[in-house]
């Protein structure tokens, strides 16, 4: 504690580094959740907690503020939880290791959370505030945003009367996020097939081969970058090696999040001794192919082999390797799945409009299965359904079932929106340069909630941050201010 007791502004970055000492993955937000009720209570506000932990927080307006339309600010309690190799920390369990390097704030060997935290802190650093001019603030927090919105999806509403709703979820400061995808998670399972080995495969070389040293981030707003997926790329890996070599798979394991582009992938398989030489040499050329491919996108690509030796011993009882069969409809159906980039927007330059992510592949010893886990983005409903229609059938191809969850809806740009106007005003007065409007192939829960409260006029906005949902997730000091600064000074202009 205390890492961040020196920066300005000293109450967002007391609350900042308070909330990161509370263990808060998604599905496991009940520790913060309490946090923030007991914030309200010592400060007699008004607060709502839920049976799912979401938190709506009220302050009532200041005095000459009373007419003043009711402002929301929101943003959501749950981080995405990675780690590196560095890091022994339980991240259900106990706070991050904060440290400040230069201008940025980082956690050592893990995500930082400021995504969204620092949302967090913001709303309580304004409702905190003596000193703020205020209409009726109403913040709400909820849960299990980067899982698919779980929280947003069963908030009650009643309690706010807002219809101006200020999101701070983003990551880029001077731009006004004015609209973004909608999406969902598809959950695909394969089943698979055993086989006990012949007595030559008794003698068969264990082999590991992993993906390491890629930069990963978020499969919304990083999938454009170019970088490589580990499980995508592993599968191709040995998909190559198929076509020239015999192999049994025994794993497969990748990435942790739907909506985290994987930086680490690690397949064991078991080969004949005679192959051994033949796949260092292939894996080396392949090395050579794939680090020349990703060499501005990805510069650290590695692909990391580690053999046993042979006929040491028998292969040990027990290793129960999936069949040549399922072997090869494991690596092939990895590989026939589409990934990354679909569809580039044609009303807006730059933006993706479609695209989906293979976050999680795992094989499951006990149930001889196979699972896949994707978060599919489209700004377009119509190109949504192509895509999931183009997984389901490929999928069925490989008889593979697919189920589809928390799927929410695009937060679709307008044209007028007085909340937009004003915040885009004052920016120009203030910095003497006009505030970017965008829309971002990613999901907010604007959506969501401008679909529960009607006639919504709705705003992200958030300070620099980078690299989020991965280990170098960094947080600008200087633009934290500058944000906090601006939106003391908007919520004060909020007359009208």
């Amino acid at each position: 504690m205390n890492q961040l007791s020196q920066l300005e502004p000293q109450n967002v970055f007391r609350f900042f580094e308070e909330i990161s000492q509370i263990p808060r993955p998604s599905y496991h937000e009940k520790q913060i959740s309490d946090y923030l009720v007991t914030f309200a209570k010592e400060r007699n506000l008004e607060v709502y907690q839920d049976s799912h932990y979401n938190v709506i927080i009220i302050k009532e307006a200041s005095e000459g503020y009373e007419s003043a339309a009711p402002l929301i600010l929101q943003g959501h309690m749950d981080m995405v939880c990675e780690q590196d190799s560095t890091s022994s920390i339980n991240m259900e369990q106990e706070g991050l290791e904060l440290a400040v390097d230069g201008d940025e704030i980082y956690a050592k060997g893990t995500t930082l959370g400021a995504d969204d935290g620092i949302a967090v802190a913001y709303a309580l650093a304004l409702l905190d505030s003596s000193t703020l001019q205020h209409p009726r603030l109403e913040f709400v927090c909820t849960v299990a945003e980067e899982v698919g919105m779980d929280g947003a999806r069963a908030l009650d509403i009643s309690p706010l009367q807002g219809r101006q709703l200020l999101n701070l979820d983003s990551e880029d400061e001077g731009i006004a996020l004015a609209g973004c995808a909608g999406g969902g998670t598809a959950l695909l399972t394969l089943p698979l097939n055993r086989a006990s080995l012949t007595d030559k495969e008794k003698y068969l070389v264990p082999v590991e081969i992993g993906i390491t040293g890629l930069l990963g981030g978020h499969s919304g707003s990083e999938i454009d970058k170019g970088r490589a997926n580990a499980d995508y790329e592993l599968a191709e890996v040995l998909q190559t090696l198929k076509s020239q070599m015999e192999y049994r798979l025994l794993d497969f394991s990748g990435g942790n999040k739907d909506n985290a582009i994987p930086r680490e992938a690690m397949a064991s398989i078991y080969v004949q001794p005679e192959d051994k030489e033949r796949l260092q040499e292939m894996i080396s050329k392949i090395n050579q192919r794939k680090q020349q491919k990703y060499a501005l996108t990805d510069p650290e690509y590695k692909i990391v082999v580690t053999i046993g030796k042979e006929n040491e011993k028998v292969v040990p009882e027990g290793i129960n390797m999936l069949s040549e069969n399922s072997t090869t409809t494991v690596v092939d159906f990895i590989v026939a799945l589409p990934n990354g980039v679909q569809e580039m927007s044609l009303e807006v330059e730059g933006l993706v409009q479609t695209s989906l992510n293979l976050g999680k592949v795992r094989i499951h010893s006990e149930e001889a299965k196979l699972s896949l886990v994707y978060s599919l983005l489209s700004s377009k409903g119509v190109s949504f359904e192509k895509l999931s229609a183009q997984v389901n059938q490929i999928a069925t191809q490989f008889q593979a079932a697919v189920k589809y969850d928390g799927i929410y809806p695009a937060w679709e740009y307008v044209v007028h929106s007085p909340l937009r106007d004003r915040m885009c005003l004052l920016y120009e007065q203030k910095y003497h340069k006009k505030m970017t409007i965008e829309v971002i192939h990613a999901g907010l829960e604007c959506g969501l909630l401008a679909g529960k409260l009607k006639e919504l006029d709705a705003v992200s906005i958030g300070p620099d941050m980078k690299d989020i949902h991965t280990t170098q997730e960094r947080l600008s000091i200087s633009s934290t201010k500058r944000v906090y600064d601006f939106l003391v000074q908007f919520i004060e202009k909020s007359t009208n």
